[in-house]
């Protein structure tokens, strides 16, 4: 996925700030890129449960709920709101 600059830094802040990079998963990389579909409304808590799920861990799971509104938070203030169109990560 070819990224705009304001969703790369986003992952930046997910990624290496929050630590939350992806996984393997039967010897294959996974990553919240592959979840996010190419248009369509896209919400913080879609992103949030997505990067959790990259990264093998149930959303509604204890240690996913830790970091819940940290995630969330990252997503609106790097996106700039709640809800954006997929198409524009790109």
């Amino acid at each position: 996925m070819n990224c705009n600059p304001t969703y790369v830094a986003l992952l930046n802040e997910v990624c290496v700030g929050l630590g939350f990079c992806g996984s393997v998963a039967d010897g294959e990389p996974l990553h919240v890129d592959q979840f996010i579909p190419e248009s369509g409304a896209l919400s913080a808590d879609q992103f949030v449960n997505w990067v959790f799920r990259a990264e093998g861990m149930e959303p509604e799971g204890d240690d996913a709920q830790k970091h819940t509104q940290s995630v969330r938070e990252a997503f609106v203030r790097h996106m700039g709101a709640n809800v954006v169109d997929a198409a524009s990560l790109k």
